[in-house]
C-alpha cells in the first residue's frame, strides 16, 4: 500500500510519497519559504502594472503581483490577497509570488504535513534514530536526478533540462523508435509527478512517422499523468508540449537555485543520523562552509538535536 513518508529535517521538510518501494513523488519544503501557497494576507496595491488587470501588492514581508484586480481599486487601497504561486528563483532574477483578492480573515498557508495527512493515504513520522526508509526507497537518487536531470528508463535515457521558459525533457535510446518512445512518455510522465513540476514541459520524442505511433505516445502521456493538463499532439519532428497548472517552484527548480544550501541540507541530515559518538569536526566545499556559516539557526538546531558542538571547516 502507499504511504507518506514525512520528516521534518533542519531547514526543511520532505516528504516522499513511497509504494512498493519505490518514491512515486517527492517534495521539499524550505523553512524560509515565504510567502507559501494558500496563505491569506492582509496587504496593499502600491501599483497597477496593468489597467483594470494586473497590480503589485505589498504585505508585511514581501511583495506579489495581484490579478485579477478588485474593480475600482485604486493605487493605495488596502486589502487580502491569497497567494496562487510561490515565488520562483530565476539566474538573473525572480518571479515575486502570484496571489488574487481574498475574502475573510488572514490566515498561514497549509504546511507540507498538514497537505499529505489531509489525503487519504497513511503518513509515516520518520525520525534520526530509526533506519532509514527515505533512503531504502531511493531519496538520494532522486534528489540526484533532480539536480543531475538524468533519469534512466528501461531500454533509454531522460534529459531533464530546467529553463526559465519550460522544463525541456529529451529523450534518448537505442532499438525501435516507437517502443522507445512510449517508453518514454511514461518516465516522462513519471517523473513530471515526482518531480512536481508545472508550467510549460516540452518533450523531445524521436521522430515516429505515422499518426497512430504518435498518437500512443499520446496515450502513454494520458495514462501516467494525473488531471489537470493540457497538452498538444506529437509533431511530426516529434515534439509534445505539456501546460500544467504551476504553483511552486519544482524540485529541480528549487534544489538548483540554491545547490550549496541543497548539500548543506542534506549534510546536515546525514550528520543527524550519525550513531553517537557523532563526529566534532566534518570537512566541507567553500560553498557549503558558507551556506552553513550564513545560517546559525541550522547549526544550532543540529547541536540541540545531536548534543554534540560540530564545527565545520573547508576541506
Amino acid at each position: 500500500m502507499a504511504e507518506w513518508l514525512y520528516e521534518a529535517g533542519i531547514g526543511e521538510a520532505r516528504a516522499a510519497l513511497v509504494e512498493d518501494g519505490d518514491i512515486l513523488q517527492a517534495r521539499i519544503e524550505l523553512d524560509d519559504t515565504f510567502p507559501r501557497l494558500g496563505a491569506v494576507l492582509a496587504a496593499r496595491l502600491i501599483e497597477i502594472t496593468t489597467k483594470g488587470r494586473e497590480g503589485r501588492v505589498r504585505f508585511e514581508g514581501g511583495e506579489a503581483m495581484l490579478s485579477p484586480l478588485p474593480p475600482g481599486i485604486t493605487q493605495g487601497a488596502a486589502l487580502t490577497i491569497e497567494i496562487t504561486r510561490e515565488a520562483v528563483r530565476e539566474a538573473g532574477r525572480d518571479k515575486l509570488p502570484r496571489a488574487t483578492p481574498a475574502e475573510g480573515p488572514t490566515r498561514a498557508a497549509p504546511t507540507l504535513l498538514e497537505r499529505i495527512s489531509a489525503g487519504p493515504l497513511p503518513v509515516r513520522m520518520c525520525l534520526p534514530h530509526q533506519s532509514d526508509a527515505f533512503e531504502a526507497a531511493g531519496w538520494s537518487e532522486v534528489l540526484e536526478e533532480a539536480i543531475g536531470g538524468d533519469i534512466a528508463f528501461p531500454g533509454g535515457a531522460l534529459r531533464m533540462i530546467p529553463t526559465p521558459a519550460m522544463t525541456l525533457f529529451d529523450v534518448d535510446g537505442s532499438g525501435p523508435l516507437e517502443p522507445l518512445a512510449v517508453a518514454a512518455a511514461h518516465a516522462v510522465a513519471a517523473a513530471i509527478v515526482r518531480h512536481d513540476i508545472g508550467g510549460s514541459i516540452g518533450v523531445d520524442f524521436p521522430t515516429i512517422a505515422g499518426k497512430g505511433p504518435r498518437q500512443a505516445v499520446a496515450e502513454a502521456i494520458d495514462a501516467g499523468l494525473p488531471q489537470p493538463f493540457e497538452r498538444t499532439a506529437v509533431n511530426g519532428f516529434g515534439f509534445l508540449q505539456i501546460i500544467r497548472k504551476r504553483t511552486r517552484e519544482s524540485l529541480p527548480e528549487l534544489l538548483r537555485a540554491d545547490p550549496a544550501g541543497a548539500r548543506a541540507r542534506a549534510l546536515l541530515r546525514a550528520i543527524e543520523r550519525t550513531p553517537p559518538p557523532v563526529p566534532a569536526l566534518h570537512h566541507v566545499s567553500p560553498a557549503v562552509h558558507a551556506a552553513l556559516a550564513a545560517r546559525a539557526h541550522w547549526r544550532d538546531a543540529l547541536a540541540r538535536r545531536t548534543g554534540a558542538d560540530i564545527r565545520f571547516e573547508v576541506r
